[in-house]
């Protein structure tokens, strides 16, 4: 019986960026927290014109590494990452596992932050959506 953690908690966000980027993380490992996570620290610090592009490099490389390259979507991307810039800039937080603790509603994919503005089940659906950011319809 193993004894190594699910997940990417043990990890602190320097070393959650760096192992993703390296590509040193198992793909059972990185779920949608793990990418609330990354989305945190990566745009710590920076503004989304800075980590925006690098974070997209990051999942598109994982993705493709794991034979998943299908799994990116655009639209998705983009509106998790101005979602968590919004929400990081209203207060400070020591790390992405303080921020997720304190919007849990980020990490409820299908019925949270993101279905406020989005139907969720058509957007990720939709192939145009998969390659280009999409608005929200009001």
């Amino acid at each position: 019986m193993s004894t190594e953690p699910v997940g990417c908690d043990h990890l602190g966000d320097a070393e959650l960026v760096e192992r993703f980027e390296a590509l040193q993380i198992a793909p059972r490992d990185f779920r949608h927290r793990e990418h609330v996570r990354l989305a945190f620290a990566m745009l710590a610090g920076r503004d989304l014109a800075e980590a925006g592009p690098r974070f997209k490099r990051a999942l598109v490389g994982f993705a493709r590494a794991i034979g998943a390259a299908a799994k990116y979507h655009e639209t998705l991307t983009w509106a998790y990452l101005g979602l968590v810039q919004e929400r990081a800039a209203a207060a400070p937080y020591a790390s992405s596992l303080e921020f997720v603790a304190q919007h849990p509603d980020l990490l409820d994919h299908r019925g949270g932050a993101l279905a406020r503005y989005y139907d969720v089940d058509a957007i990720t659906a939709c192939p145009i959506a998969r390659r280009v950011f999409v608005l929200p319809r009001s």
